[in-house]
């Protein structure tokens, strides 16, 4: 038994919240001390096999951190010290926010999975950009996920998410367009094309380079093609896929499956993958593969329905600090088995 197996019981007896921000707390406090040297030759793998490239961005390992876990970029040394190849920040939003009443998030221990109805909390776009700008970032690729403030009408939308942009543009090695988080009320009416396009065009307009864009998995799938030729029209640079589910499969087994808000984590895996499949059967941009990765096998998975790299947090929450370590390790022994050099070789070999 690992140390986090030990120290799980403990942590999954606090509600989820609690034990994420208790963890968080340690990650802030031991960043930048010599223990994230400790923790980077504990947990980071580096093999050449592993690199990968996508949307103008170099990728040591293709085993991200996905948006959500490190709202405020408080800890993004921290992450990649545990072997993450790169960490998305925020969801961050032009006002700061304390998102929605608690209790707002849920484990489903029996599904390995997660609801949560957090609603962008977060300190804002004036204080979250004056810390990326402010303190060290590490050496992997940092994304800045930028949502719109609860408060600011649908119909001004664009200009609060140049608010954000501005104020996080320098830090961002990518910034990705949230437009399909199920916990801010309308927010997912922006994936329609023409709210689409009058976001993204504003953010291109004011530089926002590389652009992506995060999609739902509960669009239909009429609706993601509409929202595919907008990212060609605009010539963005990547698509994220997956974000949370507001369904609910008949699989379930948790008492809190009839929690609202969004499902994350094994309930979602497949369902993530073969979007990711469709979507790259539509587009040549780089797809971010997300939802449910938490072993070797489920990234492989996406990397070769079409993902160029892939992001988890549940996997985080459920597996502990090794996960990136463990999967890497994994991709290595599953590249060799199938006769890929490279990550990258991978990619899309399925489709």
């Amino acid at each position: 038994m690992n140390v986090y197996d030990a120290c799980k019981p403990a942590l999954f007896a606090l509600p989820a919240e609690t034990a994420h921000r208790s963890i968080h707390r340690l990650l802030r406090t031991v960043q930048g001390t010599p223990v994230t040297d400790l923790l980077r030759r504990r947990y980071v793998v580096e093999d050449p096999r592993l690199r990968t490239a996508a949307f103008g961005c170099s990728f040591p390992n293709p085993v991200g951190v996905a948006a959500g876990f490190d709202k405020n970029a408080e800890i993004p040394r921290a992450l990649a010290a545990l072997g993450f190849g790169h960490v998305e920040v925020g969801g961050v939003t032009a006002e700061a926010q304390p998102g929605n009443p608690r209790p707002r998030m849920f484990r489903l221990r029996e599904d390995s999975g997660l609801i949560n109805r957090m609603g962008f909390n977060n300190q804002g776009a004036d204080r979250v950009g004056r810390r990326l700008d402010d303190e060290p970032l590490p050496t992997v690729p940092v994304g800045i996920n930028i949502g719109k403030s609860k408060s600011t009408p649908l119909a001004e939308a664009p200009g609060d998410y140049e608010y954000t942009y501005e104020r996080v543009a320098d830090a961002g090695d990518y910034f990705v367009v949230n437009v399909s988080s199920p916990n801010t009320p309308g927010l997912r009416s922006l994936q329609d094309r023409d709210a689409l396009e009058s976001i993204l065009g504003t953010l291109t307009d004011a530089g926002a380079d590389p652009l992506l864009v995060k999609l739902s998995p509960d669009l239909p799938r009429p609706a993601i093609e509409e929202a595919l030729a907008v990212v060609d029209d605009l010539g963005l640079d990547g698509v994220i896929a997956t974000n949370t589910t507001t369904d609910r499969p008949d699989s379930l087994q948790s008492p809190q499956r009839a929690e609202r808000g969004g499902l994350s984590g094994k309930p979602i895996e497949g369902t993530a993958t073969d979007l990711i499949r469709f979507i790259a059967e539509r587009t040549d941009v780089p797809i971010v593969g997300v939802g449910g990765v938490d072993d070797a096998y489920g990234a492989y998975e996406k990397i070769r329905a079409g993902a160029s790299v892939v992001q988890l947090y549940t996997g985080l929450v459920y597996q502990g600090p090794s996960v990136a370590r463990d999967i890497n390790e994994g991709l290595l022994e599953l590249l060799d088995r199938d006769g890929f050099e490279s990550v990258e070789d991978a990619v899309g070999a399925d489709l």
